[in-house]
């Protein structure tokens, strides 16, 4: 019976298969860190234009945005929050950008992504200026040639307490801008 050298073969197969799948990494190759840095281009544009609509076109059209606020689903509830955010009060110098290691391929085909990482934007409001910060982890999807987010769970971080001196206590995060 041939089946003790089809046995080998499988065995010897699957020996020489998992050490290359152990060495597989789930950094991105360098065409999704530029996907990336394209998407946020598209989205500080929009930010910094107050431009509810092409900000909500940012994301994909069954997409889930996570605030401080709650959830929000879907594209046009996502242009209706940002809509309502800009009437009170203009976006400006906004900046995101990702934790380096953080980005992760989700399956196998390339097309969805997972990031982290921060954000920041002044806010002109009627009592004047405000800079606002926070953090940030999504899910970034393609559509044709085109990455969206699919998912984006935010936060506000608080700023940082004032120790009567002018600078800010020890004890607090720095935010980079």
């Amino acid at each position: 019976m041939q089946l003790r050298p089809i046995l080998a073969l499988i065995g010897l197969a699957i020996g020489f298969a998992l050490p290359a799948f152990a060495q597989q990494s789930n950094t991105p190759d360098p065409q999704l860190r530029q996907a990336l840095d394209d998407l946020f281009k598209r989205e500080t544009e929009a930010y910094n234009n107050n431009d509810a609509a092409a900000i909500a076109a940012t994301f994909t059209e069954d997409a889930i945005f996570v605030n401080t606020l709650g959830p929000f689903y879907g594209r046009e509830a996502i242009q209706k929050y940002y809509a309502d955010r800009i009437q009170k009060g203009h976006f400006s110098n906004f900046v995101i950008k990702y934790f380096p290691d953080s980005i992760r391929v989700l399956g196998t085909a390339g097309n969805e992504m997972w990031a982290a990482g921060e954000w920041s934007l002044t806010v002109q409001g009627q009592n004047g200026p405000m800079q606002v910060h926070g953090y940030w982890g999504a899910v970034k999807a393609r559509e044709g040639d085109t990455w969206k987010t699919r998912l984006d769970v935010s936060n506000t971080a608080p700023r940082p307490a004032a120790t009567g001196t002018g600078t800010p206590s020890p004890t607090a995060t720095p935010s980079s801008k």
